[in-house]
């Protein structure tokens, strides 16, 4: 496989709106990630990625766009975003954007256009369907309403949606739509962004077959159907490759068979891709299943497309509380379970705060949340019937919110984060868990990261090199070996709360990177050691 930029980077999320607010009204903005981009090149970081931050009503946080070409006030101004750019390139990180094209928000000027009549030109910019038996065309959901079907009055047909009813779903179908995508794209590639995390991007093709599925609850038939490769293909022909950029795309219901569609470096269409299979298949954490998942995909994609690594972002709940352990163990915690993102094979990811060992949240009432995806299954599943306190304490783990509250810079008021009211609240733990405290620590989860990072660019064995699970069985050890051109890294983690006895043979390796301080032999809880041999080449 080439080598690439892209493939050696590590990628910070910066979920905007949560992360430092400068103007006080409680929102952050991109002069606040403009002021902390020497915090991230401090971490070690190469590339920002930003969630959306165009014009939106902000229904689903900036994913329902109304206007591409446009900075979103909360946010700041166009001019705002070239400073930040500017001033990123100009200490060596790069910025890519979210691109959100499988949808826009109801309120586009596409979309006003297209429900104005049947016969409206921007009509089949999204998809329409007569009533089936005076109802719903079939039974098929959407992520976030129990249909993917809303009337539309006036017409008296119904519009695709795939998240939200305020989310209609862009036709790919139409060439001019396509079109109108591509001279976005090239717009902000011209004003110098350096590539596109891609929202969704494998559902940009619809299901041809409209008949009932057996199981709605199942969302994977809104995924991967026919045509979906030809667009990406035409997208890389007419838009990606005729700029040095990265491309990752969110892809979900895919196996490694099916992922590799997407990466295989021949095929010319994305870089690399976030699959879910450990998100969406492990509600807590399952060493064996986390194992075989990694084995999969390594081999699935080995010397011909590349993965990611991460372990939460802002969908998911943060890693330490839904993974590890965010009690006794969170600082040792956060530190193993970044060792694995940051040596497994791929492109590892960091989600704003994740850097200090932030923890998920536990609001009181379902009032408190703001997760429009939670805030429909609860209300859906109440008028079912079922009790509310269950419902409620049943969707806490996984509510996105977890992942959304503000970020934890001090133990000032709203943690430093705005000096107005936040538009979520703060989780309460910032008094001792903040990045100023962590900064003054040597042994902090920050400076972990530091090493860990800087241990990864030193090294392209952890990069490029291969890979074997040395314990697939043990449900507590993950142990594995990087090996590349003489260079062996040998990582071993004892992911649980109990000290385990070291199973494997590294005699003669050397630990170059430990998270906790411990001259036994034995593991401790949540230990991470990370030993480095040069081998016979």
């Amino acid at each position: 496989m080439k080598r690439t930029w892209w493939k050696e980077a590590v990628v910070y999320q910066v979920y905007w709106r949560s992360f430092l607010d400068t103007n006080g009204d409680g929102y952050g903005d991109l002069e606040g990630v403009r002021q902390k981009l020497p915090y991230i090149k401090e971490l070690g970081a190469d590339v920002v990625w930003l969630n959306p931050f165009y014009v939106s009503p902000d229904r689903d946080n900036g994913y329902d766009i109304a206007d591409y070409y446009q900075v979103m006030d909360e946010a700041g101004t166009m001019k705002d975003f070239e400073r930040l750019l500017d001033e990123a390139h100009a200490i060596g990180l790069k910025v890519i954007l979210d691109l959100v094209v499988n949808h826009t928000s109801d309120e586009h000027p596409w979309f006003l256009e297209a429900k104005a009549s049947k016969d409206a030109p921007k009509r089949d910019y999204y998809i329409w369907h007569d009533p089936v038996d005076g109802g719903v065309p079939n039974n098929w959901r959407s992520y976030f309403a129990p249909s993917c079907w809303e009337l539309d009055s006036q017409s008296g047909q119904y519009y695709y949606h795939s998240f939200a009813v305020e989310q209609p779903d862009l036709n790919w179908e139409n060439e001019e739509l396509r079109q109108e995508i591509y001279r976005m794209m090239r717009f902000w590639l011209d004003k110098g962004i350096d590539g596109f995390r891609m929202d969704v991007i494998n559902l940009l093709a619809k299901r041809k077959d409209l008949s009932d599925v057996a199981n709605p609850y199942d969302l994977s038939y809104l995924a991967n159907n026919p045509g979906i490769h030809e667009y990406l293909q035409e997208m890389h022909e007419e838009v990606l490759q005729h700029y040095d950029c990265m491309t990752v795309g969110e892809i979900p219901f895919v196996t490694p068979a099916e992922g590799l569609l997407y990466v295989d470096e021949s095929r010319r269409e994305l870089d690399t891709l976030f699959h879910f299979q450990i998100a969406d298949e492990m509600p807590t954490w399952d060493m064996l299943r986390f194992k075989a998942i990694q084995r999969d995909w390594y081999e699935g994609l080995n010397g011909r497309g590349w993965n990611s690594q991460f372990l939460n972002n802002h969908d998911h709940t943060r890693q330490v509380t839904r993974y590890g352990n965010d009690g006794e163990h969170r600082v040792a915690s956060a530190k193993l379970l970044a060792t694995l993102t940051h040596t497994l094979p791929g492109m590892p990811y960091i989600y704003q705060g994740e850097e200090i060992g932030m923890t998920g949240v536990t609001f009181d009432s379902i009032d408190d949340y703001q997760d429009i995806a939670m805030r429909n299954r609860y209300a859906e599943e109440v008028a079912n019937g079922r009790d509310p306190e269950e419902v409620f304490a049943s969707l806490q783990l996984l509510s996105r919110d977890n992942s959304r509250t503000p970020m934890q810079w001090t133990d000032e008021p709203q943690a430093g984060f705005t000096t107005g009211v936040p538009w979520m609240r703060v989780n309460p733990n910032y008094y001792e868990l903040n990045v100023a405290t962590d900064l003054e620590r040597e042994d902090s989860v920050f400076r972990y990261y530091q090493q860990l990072i800087q241990l990864r660019k030193s090294h392209e064995t952890l990069i490029y090199g291969t890979f074997e699970d040395l314990l697939p069985e043990d449900e507590f050890l993950h142990a594995y070996v990087r090996e590349l051109d003489g260079t062996r890294f040998t990582i071993v983690l004892n992911h649980s709360d109990e000290p385990r006895d070291l199973s494997i043979d590294v005699e003669g390796d050397k630990i170059v990177l430990q998270n906790v301080k411990n001259d036994e032999a034995r593991l401790l809880p949540h230990e991470a050691r990370i030993y480095m041999k040069k081998t016979a080449i």
